[in-house]
């Protein structure tokens, strides 16, 4: 698991879809490509995806969802397990804060946190590398890493830094 029960969900958003690969929840979405489009909550071009992230990515929050790729004439979504099919829509959080084992480097409490662009797609890591810029900021560290690799990460987006 890479998201703990542990956190506050201030403010969620469940007008994106998630249909570029399975994911396990507690990752950095950043907005597949900008074609957003429309005001309408079930516009097919509001998508994210896991990615490393470069200058021109826009971070959209924290994944609260397992996406599986399941044949759903055999077996259905497992809801205790918050699962959601590829191609659905997924919750994120926009504002709060989650303990997640989605972390690159070592952070140290009150270190920015950033989308990745170096590591594993999706992570969270407090090294500034050669694309992260400040629109890859989605907020600070809150603890170190624990024995088991999770750490709390506050996150206040959108980010107008």
């Amino acid at each position: 698991m890479a998201l703990k029960k542990d956190r506050n969900e201030e403010s969620t958003d469940i007008s994106h879809f998630m249909n570029a690969a399975v994911a396990t929840r507690g990752g950095c979405v950043v907005l597949d490509a900008v074609v957003a489009s429309g005001s309408a909550m079930d516009q097919a071009g509001n998508k994210v995806k896991y990615k490393l992230g470069t200058t021109t990515d826009v971070p959209v929050g924290i994944l609260l969802n397992d996406v599986v790729n399941k044949d759903l004439t055999r077996t259905h979504l497992n809801q205790y397990k918050n699962e959601v099919q590829l191609g659905g829509k997924v919750t994120i959080l926009t504002r709060g804060w989650v303990v997640t084992s989605n972390i690159t480097g070592t952070p140290t409490p009150g270190a920015l946190a950033y989308v990745d662009d170096a590591g594993t797609a999706g992570n969270i890591t407090n090294v500034v590398g050669p694309t992260v810029s400040g629109n890859l900021c989605i907020g600070r560290f809150m603890s170190n890493k624990d024995s088991d690799g999770y750490a709390k990460v506050a996150v206040n987006l959108p980010n107008f830094g």
